[in-house]
């Protein structure tokens, strides 16, 4: 068994979860991959990874709902999530608020776009 840690990323944007995993495994991480927070949380339960990238904004179950449903879990508040946000930019067409990023349990967020090298350094240091 490799000692890479994992990082399950979760967002239903193909394309973003292909190029978050390239740039993870470019900095020899393992990287586990779902598409809606239902999936997500079926790969947290079979792969407990040492971090979780989440989209907020997913069908089945949303990104807030599957991070307090962690946090508020003995077995999983101990993973840090960081929050992929795109909601600054659509405020007036949902009924998600930037706010409800900060009142969410997560560790850490960031908007979309993402810039990766950003997001790369709160991987580091949500690791440590």
């Amino acid at each position: 068994m490799s000692d890479k840690k994992l990082i399950l990323v979760v967002d239903d944007d193909i394309d973003l979860v292909e190029a978050l995993a390239m740039k993870l495994e470019s900095l020899d991480y393992a990287v586990a991959k779902a598409y809606d927070g239902v999936e997500g949380l079926e790969k947290i339960k079979a792969q407990r990874p040492a971090l979780v990238i989440l989209d907020v904004m997913m069908p089945r179950k949303d990104g807030y709902q599957l991070c307090d449903e962690l946090k508020k879990s003995d077995d999983y508040k101990d993973i840090p999530v960081i929050l992929l946000t795109a909601v600054t930019d659509a405020i007036s067409t949902t009924n998600y608020t930037h706010m409800g990023g900060k009142t969410t349990l997560a560790d850490d967020f960031i908007s979309k776009p993402i810039d990766l090298d950003k997001l790369m350094e709160i991987v580091a240091d949500n690791l440590r």
